[in-house]
């Protein structure tokens, strides 16, 4: 578990195919199918069989997914990469060499490719660019790079895996500690000012919510107060009518003859007289 990081680093590592062309002939190197034989034929980049890729000190052939050894003297050809052999080749100034032989190039002549200590243009390898393949091989691969920016250790187990990236372990260690101390202060004042931001903001819309309920309340407030008043106006209104007819008609009543007999019978006429219904006439005029 403590790898599975560098696991897609591996996979991907050297992937990016390129072209092996001499610098003198202006051929580039083909593997063959048959018998792991190698070819000098007219560059295609459209052929997988001139596809070549580092992968560490390897070079792998995308046709034939075999890599370029050494198998003799001076004979060179393609074989399984998990054969054992010399398959880690030295590049420098666009010479490849076998490492750990003496001063043996990769040489191209009209027959194919061997092995020799010519230093010339015929021991000059570049890629489809014209560039030195040594150049295409320090190209920082960016699956490395997201790999290194791992926090986690790979462990003691796994230094086997770091002949494929063709460094030591000791500058596998110098990246990953380079990439754990970088230094991340922009980083983090960036989140601390969106952090602010959004705090402040968050702030502004607590009180703006604040005052629109306040807002809202009094508004509802003072609509009742207003509706009171003119409940309580309506109903001393109907309250003062109701004192007004009591009143009246309590003084109709007063209006009745205080000097009513017995026997009498009064009637109140529509304009408001009262009369006995009766005339008492004087006794002499009977």
């Amino acid at each position: 578990m403590k790898f599975f990081w560098i696991i897609p680093f591996f996979v991907l590592q050297g992937t990016e195919a390129f072209l092996m062309k001499n610098a003198k002939l202006k051929l580039c190197l083909q593997a063959s199918k048959m018998n792991g034989s190698l070819l000098l034929q007219d560059c295609n980049p459209e052929s997988d069989l001139q596809d070549w890729s580092w992968r560490g000190d390897s070079l792998i052939n995308h046709g034939t997914q075999s890599c370029l050894s050494m198998v003799g003297v001076n004979r060179v050809q393609t074989s399984l990469c998990s054969s054992t052999g010399y398959m880690s080749w030295d590049c420098s100034n666009m010479l490849l060499s076998p490492l750990g032989s003496n001063q043996a190039f990769l040489v191209a002549n009209k027959k194919g490719v061997t092995l020799n200590n010519v230093r010339g243009p015929k021991a000059h390898w570049q890629d489809g660019a014209d560039r030195s393949i040594c150049e295409v091989k320090a190209e920082p691969d960016r699956y490395f790079t997201a790999a290194l920016t791992s926090t986690h250790m790979y462990d003691t187990a796994a230094s086997n895996i770091t002949l494929a990236l063709g460094i030591s372990e000791v500058q596998l260690e110098e990246l990953l500690w380079f990439f754990r101390r970088e230094d991340s202060s922009a980083w983090n004042y960036s989140v601390l000012a969106i952090s602010l931001v959004a705090m402040i903001l968050g702030l502004i819309l607590l009180s703006l919510n604040i005052l629109q309920n306040r807002k809202r309340k009094r508004s509802t407030y003072i609509g009742a107060e207003r509706m009171v008043p003119q409940a309580e106006l309506e109903a001393k209104q109907a309250l003062m009518s109701l004192q007004e007819y009591s009143l009246a008609e309590l003084q109709k009543q007063e209006q009745v003859p205080q000097d009513q007999r017995s026997g009498d019978v009064m009637v109140q006429w529509k304009d408001g007289t009262v009369t006995s219904l009766y005339t008492e006439r004087p006794e002499d005029a009977m």
